[in-house]
């Protein structure tokens, strides 16, 4: 008896002690949406928020509006991506479905947090049209999986160049856009040639190193989780290569998913790429593993930035594992905290976010889940550090939405914030341990 009163004790203050750390450094819920609802498209009583006074680039003409409205189909839209830039949170929706307006919209930072608000497409609707006859077009955007905002202020995406429904169907090629965030213009779109990259849709991020006083030195390094290559990108050469290695692949061991009842198998391989701080030399640690794996990998950024290395056939210890994080670890997204030294990942086996301090050996004990939910966090889709030191994160209920079917009449997409300090405090994750 006694033995079993000490156990519900320790329960009991493990309860509390996870209890008061999310109340006091945890996710902070910003914006929640049943279904997703765009500005001048939704219809009265929607589950969005529209804020006319605000300035915008998006008014339609009433047969373009009308053509929109028609064609939104509100269930297929499910966000994927988030990045903070100068007051707007950028969302992606692929589109892995019809009906979806805008593949590249924003909200505002303004919107009172817990509320719905609707999406704004960025920069217009016009640019994230479908051309009417299916052709390409270069001043159009297909399909992007998520952004990122680097330290220059200019937002960086991949149009995918495709839609994944009723087929694939490459629409166009895939393309490397630069949007200079101060004036919202387009700086740069670098189509991808076929040589290097065939089928698009397998990538769904990009990673950029800059030094912010030295623009034009930026370096894009992306990863492909369908044919396992990394690809590097250098906007002052406005060249792009390609790096192939085992390391790039799944894990088979790991491809086997049991996340809210549901059974499924997945073989994404490289998914996400982050980086550790600058070295003295300028060059840095590039962190990256694949979806499908519970193993982080690492490799200096000197050999990324080296066209001549990308052609080698053996790599040498360019390439490194670092270690491995533990049973159902596999990761989507990560990102690494410059100021903290802490990295964050999204854990899609468990609906959860996790923490390791880089100034500690990559092994299991060391690694922190600091959130999980099985209602409201399922899938975490994005998650990335602003510059400011906030951490932003992306659930999407995705899995449901795949392989069962999310309720409309409940929340399904939200968004969340914390600061990378606080959120830590009190884990082996926490600077002072």
């Amino acid at each position: 008896m006694k033995s079993k009163l000490t156990k519900i004790l320790i329960l009991s203050q493990l309860f509390v002690s996870l209890f008061v750390h999310s109340e006091c450094g945890g996710l902070e819920e910003m914006y929640k949406w049943r279904q997703i609802a765009f500005d001048q498209l939704q219809e009265n009583g929607s589950d969005g928020i529209a804020f006319p006074d605000e300035e915008t680039s998006n008014h339609l003409n009433q047969e373009r509006l009308s053509a929109l409205r028609s064609n939104y189909v509100a269930y297929n839209n499910v966000p994927m991506g988030v990045t903070h830039a100068k007051g707007k949170l950028i969302t992606t929706i692929p589109r892995r479905n019809p009906g979806i307006p805008a593949t590249l919209s924003y909200i505002s930072t303004k919107s009172p947090k817990g509320t719905s608000p609707s999406f704004r497409a960025f920069p217009n609707y016009q640019t994230n049209e479908l051309h009417p006859e299916g052709l390409p077009d270069e001043n159009r955007i297909v399909s992007v999986y998520r952004t990122r905002f680097d330290a220059c202020n200019r937002l960086w995406f991949i149009d995918t160049g495709t839609l994944e429904y009723n087929g694939t169907i490459q629409v166009q090629r895939p393309s490397i856009w630069i949007v200079d965030m101060n004036t919202e213009q387009r700086i740069r779109r670098f189509e991808i040639p076929e040589s290097i990259v065939q089928p698009g849709h397998g990538l769904a991020s990009i990673t950029i190193d800059v030094d912010s006083n030295n623009c034009d030195g930026a370096f894009a390094y992306i990863p492909d989780l369908l044919t396992y290559r990394l690809y590097v990108y250098s906007f002052e050469q406005n060249r792009l290569w390609r790096f192939a290695h085992n390391y790039f692949s799944f894990d088979p061991l790991h491809g086997d998913f049991d996340v809210i009842g549901l059974q499924y198998q997945w073989n994404d391989g490289i998914f996400s790429i982050t980086m550790g701080r600058r070295n003295p030399d300028g060059y840095r640690s590039v962190f990256f593993h694949p979806m499908v794996s519970v193993s982080e990998f690492v490799v200096n950024s000197r050999t990324l930035q080296n066209e001549t290395a990308s052609q080698r056939s053996n790599h040498g210890r360019d390439f490194m594992k670092l270690g491995d994080r533990g049973v159902n670890t596999q990761s989507a997204m990560h990102d690494f905290d410059q100021q903290s030294g802490v990295m964050f990942y999204s854990q899609v086996a468990v609906n959860g976010i996790s923490c390791w301090n880089s100034a500690k050996p990559y092994t299991p004990q060391n690694h922190a889940l600091l959130e999980r939910n099985d209602v409201t966090m399922i899938y975490p889709g994005d998650l990335n550090v602003d510059e400011s030191g906030t951490l932003w994160v992306l659930t999407n209920s995705m899995i449901r939405f795949i392989y069962d079917r999310i309720d409309p009449t409940v929340y399904n997409f939200r968004i969340w914030r914390a600061n990378a300090r606080d959120i830590v405090r009190g884990t082996v994750c926490s600077l002072g341990r």
